[in-house]
């Protein structure tokens, strides 16, 4: 999914800046064709070997339930120290914060306020499980692959729509995405209780992605979002993924003192841990 990108850039040397790549109706075979049969490759190009400082915000209601948070993301070095900190805009105590230093073999965790209930201590320390897997796997980068995945699903079904070269060499590309699409990646997790209000011709809607790549092909923005409306029910969707400058040590954490953390030792109590969090995610 990444390496398409690149693809993209190496596509359309000696466009003019400010116009599309092609225009017109071409616009979506264009797209299509670059995109089509380079999925396989998103893990090698995101395997962990650059250096990242991104964050994403995430807004998303269903009627008047809604979700407002934040995630700011650091991946430094090779083999990478990665940090992840997942914040509510709406309740200042709701928050979770991972980290993961080079080489460890435990990765730790951070407990806001609502979740003080889960540990005797402010950290959690469980395996370290993911080994070498890619991003992907990575809280830091996890929705980022889940909205690539929701744009190339619905390119693939012919709603891609124009690519437009920028200014300084960049890429930017646009593309309708369906609700399915959406939902089918997980980009936004909704309980089984709104999924069944959400009709099959409100999944037909389309929200509007928007990519950014630099003049190397790297993706550097994207967004997606819409509203979707249908049987009474009203779906607001926004999803702002995009850089945040140049990371240094400075931005990652110490290793908590050991008389501060909670040991999770094994998968059974990892996953006891994760049972009780969800509990309260659900209230």
């Amino acid at each position: 999914m990444f390496a398409c990108l690149a693809l993209l850039v190496a596509g359309c040397a000696g466009a003019t800046p400010g116009t599309p790549v092609p225009n017109g109706a071409e616009a979506a075979a264009y797209v299509s064709a670059k995109f089509s049969g380079t999925l396989d490759k998103l893990g090698d190009q995101l395997n962990g070997t650059d250096s990242k400082k991104s964050a994403l915000d995430t807004f998303a209601r269903f009627d008047t339930k809604k979700i407002n948070s934040t995630v700011t993301a650091v991946q430094l070095g090779r083999p990478p120290a990665r940090l992840s900190k997942n914040h509510s805009n709406l309740d200042s105590n709701e928050y979770l914060d991972s980290f993961h230093p080079a080489n460890s073999p435990v990765e730790y965790m951070l407990l806001g306020p609502v979740y003080a209930s889960l540990a005797p201590t402010h950290w959690v320390s469980m395996p370290y499980t993911a080994g070498d897997l890619n991003e992907c796997f990575w809280a830091g980068s996890q929705d980022l692959c889940k909205m690539l995945g929701a744009v190339s699903d619905s390119v693939d079904q012919g709603h891609a729509k124009k690519a437009t070269s920028k200014a300084d060499g960049g890429l930017e590309l646009t593309a309708d995405v369906t609700l399915a699409a959406f939902l089918d990646n997980r980009v936004v997790v909704f309980p089984q209780s709104i999924l069944d209000q959400i009709s099959t011709e409100m999944k037909a809607q389309t929200l509007q992605a928007r990519i950014v790549l630099d003049p190397a092909g790297k993706l550097t923005e994207i967004q997606l979002g819409g509203t979707i409306r249908g049987d009474g029910h009203e779906v607001e969707l926004s999803e702002h993924y995009h850089l945040d400058g140049v990371p240094t040590e400075n931005d990652l954490p110490k290793v908590p003192d050991p008389a501060d953390v909670t040991v999770l030792p094994d998968s059974a109590a990892v996953s006891d841990f994760y049972a009780r969090m969800g509990e309260i995610q659900g209230r």
